[in-house]
């Protein structure tokens, strides 16, 4: 197995190597890449030291898998390249998300789409997969109509730039700005650039890709919020139902479903938070209760680590389904 990870100096790309590694994922062969102004410096793997290279050596050497996590004008240009040369693309970016020809890939609840001929795969945006994981199975059985969605977005989600702007607010030091306004002590509900329908481009990811990873169907509408978190992304979303529904069945119906975690109990303040769920690779769910003020509707409240399962966990999970379904030799 040769396994490329572009985009490896990145917060995403660290985080796919510990993944990598906690998972004891099959590597014969590590490829690091990244830009050109980092090609030549060493990252460590496994106590190892790796030469990391450009995009040029990486589709010659011809891996077997390359996991992308490099932004999606990146991967517009490099993922074909790498495609041509056989080797399958785990991509991170929004670049083929919604394209009708990409599969869009949960491994928990797609996985089984997926084919030899996938050679381009895409990666949910982080909100989505987490939220998606906890509906997954009560569409199963209830039959969703409509999802109403709120995030708490941590700053991570944007990236090293944030992170080193919230320190600095906290420290009272002066930098550069990765948002238009101040995040430390503030919430911010604009995450990603506006579109012309008023919504931001990260609300339109949740209602599209929810539609297309479970069912066009559904309906979703969203409002997502920056928050000073360093880490984690929480979610308040209202479901409602065709079906009735039981919540002791609720709870049971998340409690066995792979990659969730019920944490729900008010008696002990049992509950989700992104201070708990940083650093792990599963999605928390909790305060399940029901909406007294319409039919067959349902309050609950996800967590998980954006860079985690929202991102670096989700794209090593396709890989390791690749390998052990010998999709990916």
């Amino acid at each position: 197995m040769k396994l490329a990870v572009v985009g490896a100096t990145g917060l995403v790309g660290g985080e796919i190597l510990n993944v990598l590694n906690e998972l004891q994922f099959p590597i014969d062969e590590l490829l690091l890449v990244a830009s050109e102004n980092s090609v030549g410096k060493s990252l460590s793997y496994m106590g190892k030291s790796y030469s990391i290279i450009g995009m040029e050596d990486a589709v010659a050497a011809k891996p077997d898998i390359a996991i992308f996590s490099a932004g999606g004008s990146t991967s517009l240009e490099w993922a074909p390249k790498f495609a041509a040369v056989g080797t399958t693309v785990i991509d991170n970016s929004s670049a083929w998300r919604m394209s009708p020809d990409h599969k869009l890939i949960v491994p928990e609840i797609n996985a089984h789409l997926l084919e030899p001929t996938d050679r381009i795969i895409a990666n949910p945006n982080c909100s989505t997969i987490q939220m998606v994981l906890v509906l997954a199975p009560l569409h199963k059985k209830y039959n969703i109509k409509r999802v109403v969605v709120s995030t708490y977005q941590s700053i991570s989600g944007t990236g090293i730039k944030a992170i080193k702007q919230l320190e600095n607010e906290k420290n009272d030091r002066k930098g550069e700005m990765a948002y238009p306004y101040p995040i430390n002590e503030n919430c911010l509900p604009h995450c990603d650039v506006f579109q012309d329908n008023g919504y931001t481009k990260e609300e339109m990811k949740l209602t599209n890709e929810t539609k297309k990873i479970l069912d066009p169907s559904i309906n979703v509408t969203a409002t997502a919020v920056r928050v000073p978190v360093s880490g984690g992304h929480s979610e308040a979303v209202n479901i409602e139902f065709e079906k009735d529904f039981d919540l002791s069945e609720v709870r049971k119906i998340l409690h066995e479903t792979p990659g969730v975690v019920l944490q729900d109990n008010p008696d002990t303040n049992t509950y989700p938070m992104p201070l708990y769920a940083k650093g792990k690779n599963d999605v928390f769910v909790g305060r399940i209760r029901r909406d007294e003020s319409q039919p067959n509707s349902l309050n609950l409240w996800i967590v998980a680590d954006n860079l985690r399962k929202g991102a670096a966990t989700n794209a090593v999970q396709i890989a390791q389904y690749l390998v052990q379904k010998e999709i990916v030799a």
